[in-house]
C-alpha cells in the first residue's frame, strides 16, 4: 500500500534506539524526510550514520525534559525541512518505581514533553495539508499492571491529552492519535534489563502473552507510520493498541 508519505516532514523524539528508531526507519522506508532527537550524542551520531543510506535523516542531541531545548529543536528542524507534517512523541523516562522523583520525572518527560512538542510544532502543523500528531503511550496506561504508578499514570494522561487534541483540532484538519504498545523487547530496553535483573517477572510477563513472546520495535513502527499517513485520514482520537492480544479489557 502506498502510504503517501514521500517527502512528508517528520519529527520523532527518542529516535536513536528501540521503538523510536523503528519508527524513524519505517518513515524513511516510506520516503519521508525525518528529524529525530535523543540525549546521547554517540547514539545520535551512530544512528544518523547507520540510517544515512536509507533516506533523508537528521539526528540532533536534545534532552526533551528541557523545554527550551525541545522548542529550539522543533523550530530549527522546521526551518531546515521547510515545515512539519508529522510529530511523534516517543520519549519516556520509563520511571516505574513509585518514588517522588519518578512522579516528577514521568510528568515532565512523558507528559510535558508531549505537550511541549505539540505546542512548538503547532504553527507548522497548521500549514500542513497532512498534519498528524502521534504519541506513544502503553498498555500500562490502559489497565493496571506492575507499572501502575508514575509510569502508568503518565501514559494514561497522554491518551487523555491526545484525545482532547483530536477534538480541538479536527476543524483544522490536524489528526491526533496514540499508539499503545504491549511489552516490547529490544536490546538495551527495559525488558532486557528485567530479564537479567528480575527473571521471575520477565518469565511471568512472557507467559501472559497469548502469542508466546514479546513484541519487537518493528511491530510498533509499522502501525505508527500507517496511523500518521494520509491513508489513515479519517482516524483521529483513537488509541491503537499493539500488543498481540495481551490486554484483557474490551476497548469500546
Amino acid at each position: 500500500m502506498e502510504l503517501q508519505l514521500a517527502g512528508k516532514r517528520v519529527l520523532v523524539t527518542g529516535g536513536s534506539r528501540g521503538i523510536g528508531r523503528a519508527i524513524v526507519e519505517a518513515f524513511l522506508d516510506e520516503g519521508a524526510v525525518v528529524g529525530f532527537c535523543a540525549r546521547d550524542s554517540e547514539a545520535v551520531a551512530t544512528t544518523s550514520n547507520e540510517l544515512a543510506g536509507r533516506g533523508q535523516v537528521t539526528g540532533t542531541v536534545v534532552d526533551v525534559g528541557d523545554a527550551a531545548a525541545l522548542a529550539a529543536w522543533v523550530q530549527t528542524s522546521a526551518e531546515a525541512m521547510g515545515g512539519i507534517d508529522v510529530v511523534v512523541a516517543n520519549v519516556s523516562a520509563l520511571a516505574i518505581p513509585d518514588t517522588e522523583e519518578n512522579w516528577e520525572l514521568s510528568l515532565n518527560v512523558d507528559v510535558m514533553h508531549t505537550v511541549r512538542l505539540v505546542r512548538a510544532a503547532m504553527p507548522f502543523l497548521e500549514r500542513s495539508e497532512a498534519a498528524s500528531i502521534i504519541a506513544i503511550s502503553s498498555v500500562s496506561g490502559r489497565e493496571s499492571d506492575f507499572a501502575s504508578g508514575p509510569y502508568g499514570t503518565a501514559k494514561t494522561a497522554i491518551v487523555g491529552y491526545i484525545h482532547g487534541l483530536a477534538m480541538q483540532l479536527a476543524d483544522k484538519g490536524i489528526r491526533a492519535n496514540t499508539v499503545s504498545p504491549g511489552n516490547t523487547y529490544c536490546k538495551g530496553g527495559v525488558w532486557e534489563s528485567i530479564e537479567t535483573g528480575n527473571p521471575e517477572l520477565f518469565e511471568m510477563a512472557v507467559g501472559l502473552n497469548p502469542t508466546g513472546h514479546m513484541g519487537t520495535p518493528a511491530d510498533i513502527g509499522g502501525p505508527v507510520v500507517f496511523l500518521a499517513s494520509p491513508k489513515a485520514g479519517r482516524i483521529s482520537g483513537t488509541n491503537l493498541v499493539v500488543d498481540g492480544a495481551l490486554t484483557r479489557g474490551i476497548q469500546l
